[in-house]
């Protein structure tokens, strides 16, 4: 009887053992938030597009005094006008008129009548804000001629109110240069962003980026608690497949690496391209599909005109979109009416 009493005591005991269970410690089913809490918000987003001037076969200065392919630079800015929201900033990344001219006067010429073009479109009119840079066709003399000093002033007198910074690098210096770039290299921030424009092919170092000023920049960027940090520039450090570079694209990548830029954007190919480089963490993305002939060597499924944009969202994370339409019938130059622009690719570009 005994031992029957102590085998039914043995369970209350083994309770009476635990450790008490106080509702500050114990562990509670929680309902899971509601979806306004954990919805992704965008904190703003930019587009990027380059190469927009026509063949030199096709220039018609008396009909077309920018030798912009007006068709698809207008309706780009239509396309950009329609987004909602529309993008906080446009970079239009050189190449926007055909140039190559030892002539100041009529790179002057080209550059003010490509300046009226926008300011008579919607766009313009909206929130948007357009920066806008120097690509080889406008600094330079002729092909594969040298960049001069006068080509970079007629630049800065003719995009001055398309220009966002001054704070660049002046001749001379730890890079070299030979001409002020401060008002064509130089960077700013936006909404814990941070920003940097590059000429890639100033006066006697064509095809390069200052090298020390950028990676200067880019860390006291980041000293300042800068989330994103992006590079921009017209000719690309990682080019696309038979197309060209910077010649110091290698060891520009490596410090856009150790700064954890998210990527470069930059055109002179005429295509649209991206591509990321294991172990190195920054993309480079190429939007030079603005309206120039494209490169017939790419692929098919790249060869379409339009704009990458991207996104910056409240988590961090960083989405870039190409937005492309076919090529007209007719030929580059003709009509894009009916001819649908729609979203061709998109990646995650976020710093992993």
């Amino acid at each position: 009887m005994n031992r029957i009493i102590r085998l039914l005591l043995l369970p209350l005991a083994s309770l009476l053992a635990l450790p008490a269970c106080h509702p500050e410690t114990a562990t509670q089913p929680q309902p899971a938030p509601p979806t306004s809490a954990v919805r992704d918000t965008l904190a703003y987003s930019f587009a990027v597009m380059g190469c927009n001037r026509v063949d030199n076969s096709d220039a018609n200065l008396a009909t077309n005094p920018s030798t912009a392919n007006v068709p698809q630079l207008t309706r780009t800015y239509a396309d950009l006008a329609a987004l909602r929201p529309v993008p906080d900033y446009l970079f239009f990344m050189g190449d926007m008129v055909l140039g190559y001219s030892p002539d100041t006067a009529v790179i002057g010429r080209e550059l003010r009548a490509w300046v009226a073009l926008y300011r008579a479109a919607p766009l313009s009119r909206t929130s948007i804000r357009m920066v806008a840079l120097p690509g080889n066709h406008e600094v330079m003399s002729g092909k594969n001629q040298p960049a001069f000093l006068g080509a970079e002033q007629a630049w800065r007198a003719a995009l001055r109110p398309y220009l966002a910074g001054s704070n660049g690098p002046t001749a001379g210096g730890p890079d070299r240069l030979a001409t002020d770039q401060s008002q064509l290299s130089y960077s700013f921030d936006f909404k814990q962003s941070h920003f940097v424009i590059l000429n890639t092919d100033p006066v006697g170092t064509e095809g390069t980026a200052p090298l020390d000023w950028l990676g200067r920049d880019l860390a006291a960027a980041r000293a300042r608690g800068s989330k994103h940090l992006f590079a921009l520039g017209h000719k690309p450090a990682l080019p696309a497949p038979a197309g060209d570079g910077l010649s110091n694209g290698g060891s520009l990548w490596s410090i856009l690496d150790a700064n954890h830029a998210e990527a470069m954007l930059a055109a002179h190919n005429h295509l649209y391209y991206r591509i990321q480089t294991p172990p190195f963490h920054p993309w480079q993305l190429i939007a030079g599909n603005g309206g120039s002939p494209l490169d017939a060597s790419a692929s098919p499924n790249k060869l379409f005109f339009g704009f990458i944009l991207v996104k910056v969202f409240t988590s961090g994370r960083v989405m870039a979109y190409s937005y492309g339409r076919d090529l007209p019938a007719s030929g580059y130059l003709g009509p894009t009416a009916g001819i649908a622009t729609t979203i061709r690719d998109s990646v995650d570009i976020t710093w992993k």
